[in-house]
């Protein structure tokens, strides 16, 4: 009887430990399938597949279509603070490219959000962007070295493209050129999932 009380105690704790092991998303239009219907788009694919290979483990897409590094910021503790997750997705950058802001801000914005994610118990993962080269070239290379700086100041996986295999393709982006398509999320779900699986099926297992 005590043994079977102990291993039901256990289970109990486990499944109390993976109801809270979460992930959060803060992005852009992208991630808030902006044009599509929220149920296609990748953030919803991601809790799909994460339950089938976790489950419990909830995703909280927090995106909102026109957001800044620099609103990301000022959003996420709130964030934190609700959701406790396990895991944080960081898909941001975008729009500072596109409305010209300088770099180095967006840089500091990454690794502040980076920053408050880890000291709120959380796993940062990176969702780089690029942006079209008519910005010129010295913008553009500035623009991408901000997320590899970032990424290997505080040595967080980072995804360089998060667009990769979408972007430029007219078949999967919406007439915008900006946008992808309900047809481009599946691409968008595997590519975030080559710097998500590995910390989603380590925390899956140390929850069970």
């Amino acid at each position: 009887m005590r043994l079977l009380s102990a291993l039901l105690a256990g289970c109990l704790t486990a499944v109390a430990s993976l109801a809270s092991a979460d992930i959060l998303i803060v992005g852009d239009s992208i991630s808030a399938a902006y044009g599509i219907d929220k149920a296609e788009g990748w953030a919803e694919l991601l809790a799909e597949r994460v339950n089938e290979e976790c489950p419990g483990m909830a995703v909280h897409n927090a995106s909102v279509s026109g957001e800044t590094t620099g609103g990301g910021v000022a959003r996420l503790p709130a964030l934190l603070e609700r959701y406790s997750p396990v895991i944080l997705v960081i898909e941001l950058g975008g729009n500072d490219g596109l409305r010209g802001m300088a770099p180095a801000h967006m840089q500091n914005n990454l690794a502040a959000m980076v920053q408050q994610g880890r000291a709120a118990g959380a796993e940062p993962v990176l969702l780089g962007m690029k942006i079209p080269p008519n910005y010129g070239e010295r913008y553009t290379e500035l623009f991408e070295r901000a997320f590899r700086q970032v990424a290997d100041d505080e040595k967080v996986p980072l995804l360089p493209f998060f667009l990769d295999g979408v972007g430029g393709d007219a078949s999967l982006m919406q007439e915008d050129g900006i946008h992808p398509l309900a047809a481009a999320q599946p691409r968008l779900l595997d590519n975030a999932w080559q710097v998500l699986a590995e910390p989603v099926h380590r925390l899956c297992a140390a929850a069970l």
